[in-house]
């Protein structure tokens, strides 16, 4: 048990005089934006919104937010202390805990937490409508999912960067720890296949992609070796030669696709499996300097600059949204690209952009292990998260620019609208939506594919809008096809960042569970009833468990590595060779984990609340957390129970077991019914299961609550000692005018750092 942590300030918030009257007239200004967007997405009925308003109330919505309700969080509710020296810098080794320049460090938590959800499940959602997806997203993330990752990262900051299930272990109790440390680790296994699964969907058989791709990993490594011993500390320097690099990749990428060299990086989804283990792997053992923070520092410039990009593209070309603000589907719950409700699938569908579970491994995996100021919190995790947001908000506008027909035409599988241009454009036309067979033709033309058919996943239809928003700018119809490839290629750099860090993550958590189980070996070994043999044996294996524990030990670094990434690759290879379809199978199952495990790690938030005395501050995550855990358990519920075998894994399974039972198939069709018994069985019993775990959680943090409020004088926490910082470095983004004054007075660059002589610095 560490000793107490110094008690902070009775209030951090920083003191400020009053507002300036340009302050008061820029904020004034920037609500009235956020609120005019509002109200033109909301009462507009029967004529043409440009998507234009939906880029001003998310932009105006998320400032207000950051400005206003995570400075409250960040100063008056965790009071973070700049003072107090993080775990980056007191356990400092290069290769797991490495104090990172704030924005190196924004850049990769951005990219490690941008994976697939964002790009893919508004995409789906739009199927909804854009009004219920659009709302969801900005106030979701404003008041649950921003909130959810900067909290998470600074109570991982107080306790040396332990994972969530550790810290839900140790500040839960023993029945809801073990039941989070599983759950977490299950569904972070099922998240980073899914996430695979997408990059893998696009990279198929795409020479210009997988090239691109591929080229980003050395140029990664080129920049994380320059920062390391060529040019230390010059990020901008860096960022330009690797932004550089990057789109001569991006360009080379299509010469090697028309090239006699396409054969080599043209590769089936089953090869692509191979290499993906192999990275994922590389990945996780590398120091992060290395490859993980400058590959996705490098990734974060183009996510940025495209969605940045792709904003001004809106604002310059003014599109219509042709979608309707709300559809006939989402309130019959009969849609051809999911079938459910709009309670609670749209909020599952959405996943990512608006919460995500995922995000609280990264922020109480890598990112606490590498941030310099606990004051950064602000800026790295909620700041990170409105950036993640912004990007499920050019989804949803990219999806709903498209004519409706071709949105549907896109996204419904063959066995709804079948496989020829004319069955699609009789079936979408019967829904209402007016679409013929030669605007299907030109749409592919324009593409330069062979079809557009049935091109689920979110994916291609994400890029196809992006296509048409870029080439009303710049190139106009001539380039569409050029700006579908780039986009595609975009998202594949978007999602690829999010396997390494979650595999990293997932050895974090490894490690820890194989080590936790050395006290119970010594308990086993010195009972009385262990044979002499068996009790040698353990005696021999107890203090090797131990060294578990100790994240840089390398043949323990590299035995729980190889078990995640087998563990992911199951899935991953399971999901490329479904007969239903990978993403049609595992996409369910992927929101409704995500959100579960967001569950446990709002959880996990209120009890550290509430212990260590900010009772009155506890809603903060608790009302957010009510609402993701009646939507959740309501999706698994369904997913588990429901008769309809669109929606309920075990009447699917049930369906295609009476087909076997008939003895009416054989051959391929028998060996396909196989799989999706066996493959719904198993997603039917892990959804079970992790609805299960989250209960079993939810119940024991109410218990710890209720005492630590009944009895406050016995709370014990887990926070690491307090030790003087002698870093110093700016919170935000840029450095306030108190903060360039210490920096200066250090002899330091922005950066920031470590001075020479502490003694002689004046804040």
């Amino acid at each position: 048990m560490a000793e107490p942590a110094a008690p902070p300030a009775p209030d951090a918030t920083p003191r400020r005089g009053s507002p300036a009257p340009k302050t008061v007239v820029l904020w004034t200004a920037v609500a009235l934006v956020g609120a005019l967007g509002w109200a033109m997405l909301a009462l507009s009925r029967d004529e043409e919104v440009s998507a234009a308003w939906m880029v001003a109330a998310a932009l105006g919505s998320y400032a207000i937010g950051y400005r206003f309700y995570s400075r409250f969080i960040a100063y008056r509710v965790l009071k973070a202390d700049k003072t107090r020296a993080t775990p980056a810098e007191r356990l400092n080794d290069g290769v797991d805990f490495h104090p990172t320049d704030r924005r190196v460090l924004l850049g990769h938590h951005f990219a490690a937490i941008s994976g697939a959800g964002p790009l893919v499940g508004p995409v789906l959602a739009a199927q909804m409508g854009y009004l219920p997806g659009t709302i969801w997203i900005i106030v979701g993330v404003i008041f649950a999912g921003a909130v959810q990752d900067m909290v998470v990262l600074f109570f991982s900051t107080r306790r040396n960067g332990k994972s969530l299930g550790r810290i839900a272990r140790e500040e839960i109790g023993p029945i809801g720890g073990i039941a989070a440390l599983v759950a977490v680790f299950a569904i972070m296994i099922i998240l980073i296949a899914v996430l695979s699964l997408v990059v893998l969907n696009a990279l198929a058989e795409s020479p210009w992609g997988t090239f691109s791709t591929a080229m980003s990993i050395p140029i990664a490594l080129f920049m994380g070796i320059y920062l390391r011993w060529i040019r230390p500390g010059r990020v901008a320097e860096v960022s330009l030669i690797g932004i550089t690099l990057l789109l001569l990749a991006i360009t080379a990428g299509s010469w090697i696709a028309e090239s006699s060299w396409a054969g080599v990086f043209t590769l089936d989804k089953s090869t692509l499996v191979i290499w993906l283990v192999i990275y994922g792997f590389v990945a996780s053992v590398l120091p992060v300097w290395m490859l993980l923070a400058p590959r996705d520092y490098l990734s974060t410039f183009m996510k940025i600059g495209t969605i940045g990009l792709l904003a001004l593209g809106i604002v310059v070309t003014l599109p219509t949204l042709k979608m309707d603000a709300v559809t006939d589907f989402a309130t019959r719950g009969d849609g051809p690209v999911f079938a459910g409700s709009l309670f609670p699938f749209v909020f599952i569908t959405i996943a990512c952009g608006a919460l995500s579970g995922f995000h609280s491994l990264i922020s109480s995996g890598t990112t606490p292990k590498m941030i310099q100021k606990e004051t950064q919190v602000r800026m790295v995790g909620y700041g990170g998260m409105l950036m993640e947001s912004s990007v499920a908000v050019m989804a949803m506008t990219a999806a709903c620019i498209l004519d409706p027909g071709l949105f549907f035409a896109m996204n419904a599988p063959p066995a709804v609208i079948g496989d020829t241009l004319q069955s699609a454009s009789e079936t979408i036309t019967s829904w209402g939506y007016t679409l013929t067979p030669g605007q299907l033709a030109e749409a592919a033309r324009q593409v330069e594919e062979g079809s557009i058919l049935s091109r689920t996943g979110g994916a291609p239809t994400f890029a196809l809008g992006v296509a048409h928003i870029f080439a009303g700018v710049i190139g106009g119809s001539g380039m569409i096809a050029f700006w579908y490839h780039f986009a595609i290629m975009f998202e594949v750099l978007f999602i690829l960042t999010a396997i390494d860090s979650g595999t990293r993550v997932g050895r974090f958590m490894l490690q820890e569970m194989v080590g936790n189980t050395q006290p119970v070996v010594r308990a086993a070994r010195q009972a009385a009833w262990m044979p002499p043999g068996l009790g040698n044996a353990l005696g021999r294996a107890e203090p090797v468990l131990g060294k578990f524990r100790q994240v840089g030990w390398l043949p323990g670094v590299y035995f729980t590595s190889a078990l995640v990434v087998l563990a992911w690759g199951y899935f991953l290879w399971v999901g490329v060779h479904d007969p239903l379809g990978g993403i049609n199978q595992l996409f369910p199952i992927f929101g409704i984990s995500n959100q579960l495990l967001a569950a446990v790690a709002l959880t996990v938030c209120t009890v550290l609340l509430i212990k260590s005395g900010r009772l009155k501050w506890a809603w903060i995550t608790a009302v957010p957390l009510a609402w993701d855990a009646t939507v959740t358990l309501t999706a698994s519920w369904q997913k588990v129970f429901s008769g309809d075998p669109r929606v309920g894994f075990f009447s699917q399974r049930a369906q295609a077991q009476e087909k076997i039972d008939s003895g009416q198939f054989s051959g391929q069709e028998l060996a396909d019914l196989q799989t999706i018994v066996t493959n719904t069985t198993v997603q039917g019993t892990l959804s079970a299961v992790f609805a299960l775990l989250i209960v079993v959680v939810i119940a024991d943090a109410v218990r710890v609550c209720v005492k630590a409020v009944r009895s406050p004088e016995g709370i014990e926490l887990n926070e690491a000692p307090y030790e003087e910082s002698k870093l110093i470095a700016p919170a935000g983004l840029f450095p306030t005018r108190e903060e360039k004054a210490e920096l200066e007075a250090a002899g330091l660059g922005p950066g920031g750092g470590v001075p020479e002589e502490r003694e002689e610095i004046r804040p």
